[in-house]
């Protein structure tokens, strides 16, 4: 597992992930091993849909298998947004590392995630 020296990079390119999370944790931003890319995490929003109940959200960032908790089980309220991070707050996904997100209800939590894919 290697990531660019960030130093001395040849390409930025932005994206954008989006996910409509659901009760089985599900991947919005994964970074192939041996991509030779690191993906700097701008921005992650996560918006409950629902207009009437509040969902629990967690989100990980894992590597080599091994989660840890962006946000662990907080309650998004009815037709709220949680900025779970932001560029005031960013990481760095390296290769063969992801963010999986997982939410207590179908059909209420979508995800949007704002990144740079640095080669």
């Amino acid at each position: 597992m290697t990531a660019p020296n960030i130093l001395n990079i040849s390409n930025i390119r932005g994206n954008t992930a989006v996910l409509n999370v659901i009760t089985v944790a599900a991947n919005v931003v994964a970074n192939p091993s041996n991509s030779n890319k690191v993906f700097k995490i701008n921005t992650l929003l996560i918006s409950n849909i629902n207009g009437t109940v509040s969902a629990d959200v967690t989100a990980e960032f894992v590597r080599s298998g091994a989660p840890y908790d962006i946000v662990s089980t907080v309650s998004v309220p009815a037709d709220a947004t949680l900025v779970a991070l932001s560029k005031d707050t960013p990481i760095y996904v390296e290769e063969g590392d992801f963010i999986r997100i997982t939410a207590s209800s179908n059909s209420s939590i979508q995800a949007i995630c704002s990144y740079e894919e640095i080669s």
